[in-house]
């Protein structure tokens, strides 16, 4: 990245450059991030092509105003980090399914972060409803946070009995290691596990592609944008229904009839500009078809 397009980045996030790259300056980012970028996958239904470049990603999220899914958010999260000097690892995570098992390799694209002042910190703006500030990595007890309590712990065997391998940390940002694979519960409940060996965002092309088109993946089967507002609540906008979630947990969920109302919802609430509503494209049947 370069300066102009730092500046551009931080504008769209409402962030003025920090100083250091500090655990608080990481935190503020994240926080703002996550209340400013939604989570969405419109891209999936309006027939866009999904490119994990780092010029394509910055094209989209900073030039275009939109957001994305985790392998987007969180790999242009990286290069922002990166370029205002954090040392920065992408990382492989495999989600936890309802049943318990798990997703597909490289089901998920999360960051090992490293501050100046001596901190690892697990930073995710690219798994929809998380914890709102990046979690220490290397601690194993809870960890309380307006999104609920997290705990990152020692991943036990897969379904196949196979443990997760120790892995240095470093990565392109360099600098410090990490024990083995672990498992990140928020409520005691397992979300993904993550592989500590260094990945590089071309590495996740393969599960971008899977997200994009199985008719197996969540992703396909339904619309979805979504983020966190400045009081701690959540907007979600799932198809035509609009949800707003308070930080105590109360909600509100209304129908939208018409396309303008959606449209406004998209511009007014997430600030993205669309010129037609995305309608969710049936791949099973199409690919059955085809």
């Amino acid at each position: 990245m370069n300066s102009a397009q730092i500046d551009a980045y931080l504008r769209r996030l409402g962030a003025a450059r920090p100083a250091r790259p500090t655990a608080e300056a990481l935190r503020e980012l994240h926080l703002l991030h996550l209340r400013t970028i939604p989570f969405e996958n419109l891209s999936i239904h309006l027939g866009e092509e999904i490119v994990l470049e780092e010029k394509r990603l910055l094209d989209k999220v900073v030039g275009a105003g939109r957001g994305g899914f985790c392998y987007e958010l969180n790999g242009a999260f990286a290069a922002l980090l990166t370029a205002l000097g954090f040392g920065v690892t992408a990382l492989a995570g495999r989600v936890y399914g309802d049943e318990g098992r798990l997703g597909i390799p490289y089901d998920h694209l999360a960051l090992l972060v490293r501050t100046v002042d001596g901190g690892e910190w697990l930073a995710d703006v690219g798994f929809g409803a998380h914890s709102h500030y990046p979690l220490v990595f290397a601690e194993r007890g809870d960890q309380p946070d307006p999104g609920g309590t997290f705990r990152v712990t020692a991943a036990g065997p897969d379904a196949a009995g196979v443990r997760g391998a120790a892995g240095a940390g470093g990565g392109e940002g360099g600098g410090g290691t990490v024990a083995g694979d672990v498992d990140v519960l928020r409520d005691g409940r397992p979300q993904y596990r993550l592989e500590v060996r260094p990945r590089v965002l071309g590495d996740f092309t393969a599960g971008a592609w899977w997200h994009s088109t199985s008719p197996s993946s969540h992703f396909t089967q339904s619309l979805v944008c979504s983020r966190i507002t400045e009081d701690g609540g959540r907007i979600t906008l799932s198809g035509r229904t609009f949800k707003v979630s308070a930080a105590d947990g109360s909600r509100e969920e209304r129908e939208l009839e018409r396309d303008e109302e959606v449209l406004a919802v998209y511009r007014e609430r997430f600030g993205i500009e669309l010129d037609r509503v995305p309608t969710v494209r049936n791949l099973r049947n199409a690919n059955r078809n085809g």
